[in-house]
């Protein structure tokens, strides 16, 4: 639980970009965590004031029209809310909407 009962407030991240790696290295949960070491041991951990993560700002140019969205994957309830969210240009998303092809490399 990440807040209060019955409240949504949390964001799970299904893939990352590596520069310089494999494009697949961090393409679903199960290898974004393993990738990055997360498991239980950082239950409860503090978001700010923690010596494992942290969260920065950074320049992006990144409008609308490169995201794609579309609905979340192996859920049973709100199966039609569009709560999903990639970026058009990645190689590295796990899962992609209906008929969006995954783009070449460049």
């Amino acid at each position: 639980m990440t807040d209060k009962k019955n409240f949504a407030s949390g964001v799970l991240i299904r893939a990352v970009f590596i520069s310089k790696k494999n494009e697949r290295l961090a393409s679903g949960p199960g290898l974004v965590t393993r990738t990055f070491g997360i498991d239980k041991s950082l239950n409860s951990l503090e978001v700010l004031n923690n010596d494992y993560l942290w969260i920065s700002q950074r320049e992006s140019n990144i409008g609308q029209k490169d995201l794609v969205q579309t609905t979340r994957i192996g859920i049973s309830e709100a199966k039609n809310i569009k709560w999903r969210w990639y970026l058009k240009n990645s190689r590295s998303v796990s899962k992609r909407a209906k008929g969006d092809r995954t783009p070449k490399f460049k």
